[in-house]
């Protein structure tokens, strides 16, 4: 018997499992509904959907979303069981583009950024009068990560009985920005109309009465608060940030109530990043050197800041003690 020669056509190669091209074809879902994240947790979003009754849906994260960070405020798309009921499930397959983002670092050295916030229009930075003791430095720092993300900020001052803020809030003097009293023995008729058509972001450290203001704000906000939350550990406890309908206003009308703050590190902010949230002090830096820090002197001797006038001027000095807030790490 004459023996068969091999080449080799006659080599068989088993694939290996991971050597099959991964499609790129993602499917389109049509039918899929727009919805703002109201609260995240455990792998779980709590979502409602922006058209129709306004119905909340717990959804996940669908796999071709990879491990995309979605936090409260986001707008994203979802499908599948959209009913709310007990045990139902949706999918978010896609994130919409953010309009504005609040974000912070653990310190001013670390280089991981959190998303506070996403889509939030203001930054209502919440301040004791007394008990405890309002720190500018948190005050700065809260207006300078707004600035840098698109939103506009106000200042909410409580325990107003306790002590006077007034020199407090001359502090801030020059940058435009809203002054609001909002303790518990004060109105929240202009509070209220602040947030009026607003998503509404609230910032401060504990213990200066935040929670209270929110459930001032959204009288069943406690009730609403396990609603939302019922997706994963329960209550909230402001350990997670939570959006709640604010009632008597239109369907655009959010306050966003975040966890209270321990530390706020901007290690991802620059001082460009602030001054572009002021246009006619962004016309002036254009004459400054090249690595102009925008401090004065004697760090930047030659910064053009120097040379404006009258209420711009004073505007220049005001973001000037920002962007040396953003310079020193020492604590507030």
């Amino acid at each position: 018997m004459k023996r068969r020669e091999f080449d080799e056509s006659d080599v068989r190669v088993r694939p290996g499992k991971r050597s099959r091209p991964r499609s790129k074809i993602r499917p389109e879902h049509r039918d899929a509904q727009q919805a703002m994240v109201i609260s995240v947790d455990r792998g779980r979003w709590g979502c409602v959907l922006e058209s129709g009754t306004g119905q909340l849906v717990t959804a996940m994260r669908a796999r071709e979303l990879g491990r995309t960070p979605i936090v409260v405020g986001d707008r994203v798309s979802v499908v599948g069981d959209r009913s709310g009921q007990p045990g139902t499930l949706a999918r978010i397959v896609r994130l919409e583009e953010r309009s504005s983002v609040l974000r912070r670092t653990a310190d001013d050295t670390d280089p991981f950024e959190r998303i506070v916030v996403a889509n939030a229009t203001q930054l209502l930075i919440v301040v004791a009068a007394a008990e405890p003791t309002p720190r500018t430095g948190f005050v700065e720092r809260a207006l300078i990560a707004a600035y840098a993300g698109g939103i506009a900020p106000i200042l909410g001052v409580t325990k107003g009985d306790i002590a006077d803020a007034s020199s407090f809030a001359a502090h801030f003097a020059g940058l435009d920005l809203p002054i609001v009293q909002c303790g518990i023995a004060d109105s929240l008729e202009v509070l209220s109309d602040l947030l009026d058509g607003e998503i509404t972001a609230l910032l401060g450290h504990s213990g200066v009465g935040k929670s209270t203001l929110v459930n001032r704000i959204v009288p069943d906000a406690d009730r609403a608060t396990g609603a939302v939350t019922g997706v994963g550990k329960g209550r909230h406890t402001s350990s997670q940030s939570v959006a709640l309908k604010l009632p008597r206003h239109d369907h655009s009308s959010w306050v966003i109530d975040t966890p209270g703050v321990r530390s706020f590190g901007l290690a991802h902010i620059s001082a460009d990043d602030v001054l572009d949230a002021f246009a006619d002090l962004m016309d002036a830096v254009e004459e400054c050197p090249r690595g102009c820090g925008h401090l004065g002197a004697p760090e930047d001797p030659e910064c053009a800041l120097d040379e404006l006038e009258s209420a711009s001027y004073a505007r220049a000095m005001a973001v000037r003690r920002l962007l040396a807030a953003l310079r020193t790490n020492e604590a507030w």
